[in-house]
């Protein structure tokens, strides 16, 4: 104990050196590292420090003095550290700050650029709809004015031909009268079949689909983590809802959870039906896709695969559909026309306006023989129904066979025509009535198309050289009604 305070006496002095406690007249010269204390050479000459670690007096005050400097700039650094750490703290702050106005700057721009693009849009879909809009009523105000000057020249022709009856000279009667007959001919023959239609509907065949991009609106939101962008991985087939029907297979994938790496798209690879090479069917961001018209009873392969701007991730597993033996299809309600009424399981159609309006089947022909037969369920006032086939986007609002995307045969109760892009070609006998069947055999490995009335087969083959892919198609108004019969 007294050793310790001569020690605070030998670290609290300066100007007089301080002398041993035990030796008044020795003052302190050495220091006992075991002891902790300063000690004189009498100390040690006494042998109480015999064994133990005696260093000289100043070299350990340098030495301890030394450790201290040492440890005092440690926590000098630290200090300078964290002066510093607040210096960036605060000045991160003001980043934040800065950069949160910076973003919700870009983020409005972002998001009015988005409305601008949609105003502009809405002004480009506007102008569409005033220039169908503007073309209708043009070809109806043509029709109007063409009807009414043949109107005007019939009634002229008529009221004259009146006059030129109450002539009593016969001889007079009959100079005239030759050239009065073919000119009420001629004039009779131009109201050809179809002059008294409307050459356009009333309806507006523009439908806008707006949910994809309402759904890319709800999902428009910030990227919370930015990972390195790679290849994507291997999509998972969701086998549950990938099924055939006729010769249409529809396919749907997902993303594994938790890929982090982003998608910019798909490719969907079929192949052939026949074990051949696979080719690329469908390229675009939907994860769900139908093929349709593919081969009867065969056996396809189907794939998919990912891409992203880092490149093309691996294949899918691979699954095996089997499309139908034999085509079998109803009416399509998903396509007709708004005015076309189906029932029984949609294979019975009919309509609800005096006008022509299309339906189409739910099958898909692109190879093979095919025939169905279609049952005259009702018919009344010697309507012109259409029986035929069609592309996926025909005219809907007018006669089957009036325009370039379907090929068919009209038929009243007494006779029929074929009809491709409103031309009428081979006037056949024989029409139908309630109870009459009408066959459909479209031949794709010959390109060939006829039909048949009850059986029998009406005038020659109707077209030849059709190819691609074809769905059965059928027009009537409000006076038929036809039923589906049989499939081969």
């Amino acid at each position: 104990g007294d050793g310790g305070g001569g020690g605070k006496g030998a670290g609290g002095g300066g100007r007089k050196l301080p002398t041993c406690a035990e030796h008044d007249l020795e003052n302190y010269s050495m220091y006992c590292v075991s002891c902790r204390c300063p000690v004189c050479y009498q100390c040690l000459e006494e042998g109480k420090h015999g064994k133990h670690d005696v260093k000289a007096l100043g070299a350990m005050w340098k030495q301890h003095k030394a450790q201290l400097s040492q440890a005092l700039n440690g926590v000098s650094d630290k200090a300078k550290e964290a002066k510093e750490f607040l210096v960036q703290l605060k000045n991160l702050l003001q980043q934040i700050q800065e950069n949160g106005l910076d973003y919700e700057a870009c983020l409005v721009a972002q998001c009015d650029a988005l409305v601008d693009a949609l105003t502009r849009q809405k002004a480009k879909l506007l102008t569409k709809v005033t220039k169908e809009r503007e073309h209708k009523l043009k070809v109806v105000w043509d029709q109007i004015n063409h009807c009414t000057l043949k109107l005007r020249q019939s009634t002229g022709l008529m009221e004259y031909c009146l006059e030129v009856i109450k002539e009593n000279d016969p001889s007079g009667f009959l100079q005239i009268s030759d050239a009065l007959i073919k000119r009420v001919q001629v004039s009779q023959e131009q109201w050809v079949k179809g002059a008294l239609e409307p050459k356009v509907s009333a309806e507006f065949d523009l439908t806008l689909d707006s949910e994809p991009l309402l759904q890319s609106i709800h999902q428009l939101d910030f990227i919370q983590m930015k990972f390195p962008v790679t290849v994507p991985p291997v999509p998972l087939l969701q086998l549950e809802k990938c099924c055939t029907r006729n010769n249409s297979v529809t396919l749907a994938w997902r993303m594994p959870p938790l890929s982090h790496n982003p998608v910019e798209g798909y490719i969907l690879e079929l192949d052939d039906g026949d074990g051949g090479q696979f080719r690329e069917v469908y390229v675009g961001k939907e994860t769900l896709c139908t093929i349709d018209g593919l081969h009867f009873n065969s056996t396809y392969n189907a794939r998919v695969k990912a891409f992203n701007s880092s490149g093309v991730g691996p294949y899918s597993k691979t699954v095996i559909l089997q499309t139908s033996d034999v085509a079998w299809f109803t009416f399509d309600p998903s396509s007709a026309h708004r005015d076309i009424v189906l029932s029984n399981d949609n294979q019975t159609a009919t309509c609800n306006s005096y006008d022509d309006r299309v339906v189409l089947g739910t099958a898909a022909f692109s190879k093979g023989v095919h025939y169905w037969e279609l049952h005259v369920d009702r018919y009344d006032n010697h309507p012109d129904p259409a029986f035929g086939i069609a592309r996926i986007n025909v005219v809907k609002d007018m006669m089957l066979g009036k325009d370039d995307k379907a090929w068919a045969m009209y038929v009243d109760n007494n006779r029929s025509w074929f009809m491709h892009c409103n031309s009428h070609t081979n006037r056949t006998e024989g029409g139908v009535s309630k109870g009459a069947t009408v066959g459909v055999l479209l031949d794709l490995n010959k390109h060939s198309l006829t039909f048949y009335i009850n059986g029998q087969q009406q005038g020659p083959p109707a077209f030849e050289n059709v190819e691609g892919v074809f769905m059965p198609a059928l027009s009537l108004n409000r006076n038929v009604q036809v039923s589906l019969l049989q499939f081969s």
